[in-house]
């Protein structure tokens, strides 16, 4: 028997990109012998083994190839070159309820779909009960599935694509299906699948659930595999990759400001150069490249002020001083703000808020709690706030807010305020209780 439950060697996904179906007729019917289409790497010679017992992580941006390297595995897809070699009964949570028939029961469609996985009707009795359980639909079960909610409908699904004792698990963002009590169960059920030593192959934008559940991560970009090795180092060059740095080295570039405010300090920062160099990005006049074009901002951004001062860029770096909001827990990170005053403002105070996805402040500071004085700020000059801190929220997704305000006889001014600017994604291995981890040094002994 093979140590290895999946081996994936030398394989390639072209497809054929015609510019209109004219093009596409010709090369169809063979009428022409000049090339009329563009060949697409989706996969371009794929190489990788995975060891039986072994959960790995598949990480990469859109259009990495994550889908459809599965696709392949599971012979949803043929290669166009090279093969795969699979040890094992394979269980696939790709697209949940795909093979479902909308006319039939629930009943029926457990059948259905057990019967495609190739199990009798015998074995699928047996496993029947675990089945309704884990969905926990109720009497809708009886019911044509066209009558589900969304909901009651991938429930069903995830349960039957998930109890039929598989020797490897193929996952592809399917675990946060359903309410938040359905995706404890099926993360519960994952760690159950893993503690019996089952092969996990495990795709999500999820870092982490990455971070926490896998044993190795393949990282992939534009159709090739970049690299492989532990969740934390994957983790670091997949961000790096999202910063727009150079992906092909595990290199460390850190940064070289280590000030809380800095005077007209606009583009001191040396990994900003270093950040995404494309020419359509957003640039200052001194034609230097911003910093929050490095984040996807939300669109939705509640932003007001008087317009004394103007927050005219942002980020959020993480510990190698990389433009980021992806952030391990335990890690150091700095949050900066960039203000413009128009006019003279008598000691100005940089803010930032920390909120989870609820809309509960979390964390914070500003300069004054920290006692670092501005003074005067003139017209026309700029100052950039730096707040560096240790991450010690839970892993999951938080809300930044920033803002520049002040006071004038005793009164609070708000000269340029950016509410939920951009989220935080906090990737962490272990979770506490609450919000954030008190770092307890723990220890058992017997007496």
């Amino acid at each position: 028997m093979s140590e290895y439950a999946i081996r994936v060697k030398n394989v390639s996904k072209v497809y054929k990109l015609f510019e209109g179906n004219k093009d596409r007729v010709l090369d169809a019917l063979s009428l022409s012998k000049k090339k009329r289409y563009k060949e697409h790497y989706a996969l371009n010679n794929m190489n990788f083994d995975i060891a039986r017992g072994e959960t790995v992580g598949i990480i990469g941006t859109n259009g990495a190839g994550k889908s459809t390297i599965l696709k392949i595995i599971t012979g949803v897809l043929s290669p166009t070159d090279g093969e795969v070699e699979i040890n094992g009964r394979i269980s696939a949570l790709l697209e949940l309820g795909a093979g479902f028939n909308m006319e039939y029961t629930g009943i029926e469609n457990i059948y259905l779909n057990g019967t495609m996985i190739g199990f009798t009707k015998e074995e699928i009795d047996e496993r029947l009960d675990d089945i309704l359980a884990f969905a926990d639909i109720g009497d809708f079960v009886y019911q044509p599935v066209k009558t589900y909610s969304s909901g009651m409908f991938v429930r069903l699904a995830f349960a039957v694509a998930i109890n039929i004792d598989p020797e490897i698990l193929i996952v592809d963002e399917a675990l946060s299906v359903g309410d938040v009590f359905f995706q404890a169960k099926c993360y519960k059920k994952f760690e159950d699948f893993k503690k019996m030593g089952k092969t996990i192959l495990f795709v999500s934008h999820d870092l982490t659930s990455i971070a926490r559940y896998c044993d190795k991560v393949i990282l992939l970009d534009h159709g090739r595999k970049l690299d492989e090795g532990t969740p934390k180092e994957m983790v670091g060059l997949y961000k790096r990759i999202l910063a727009g740095k150079n992906p092909s080295a595990r290199g460390v570039m850190v940064s070289d400001e280590s000030g809380v405010v800095s005077s007209d300090s606009v583009g001191n920062d040396s990994t900003i150069e270093a950040q995404n160099q494309s020419g359509d990005s957003e640039r200052t006049a001194n034609n230097e490249i911003l910093w929050k074009t490095n984040y996807d901002i939300n669109p939705n951004v509640d932003e007001y002020g008087n317009g004394e001062a103007e927050i005219i860029d942002f980020a959020v770096m993480d510990d190698l001083g990389d433009c980021s909001n992806n952030i391990v827990k335990g890690s150091s990170f700095t949050i900066k703000s960039k203000v413009r005053f128009n006019n003279d403002v008598v000691d100005p105070i940089f803010t930032y808020t920390i909120k989870n996805i609820h809309g509960t402040a979390i964390t914070g500071t500003n300069t004054m709690f920290e006692r670092v004085s501005v003074g005067t700020a003139k017209a026309g000059e700029t100052y950039v706030a730096s707040f560096e801190q240790e991450m010690n929220l839970q892993g999951g997704e938080y809300l930044l807010s920033i803002s520049c305000t002040g006071y004038k006889e005793g009164e609070l001014i708000v000269y340029h305020r950016l509410y939920d600017v951009i989220n935080i994604t906090v990737i962490s291995d272990k979770n506490t209780v609450g919000f954030y981890d008190m770092n307890s040094v723990t220890s058992i002994e017997k007496v």
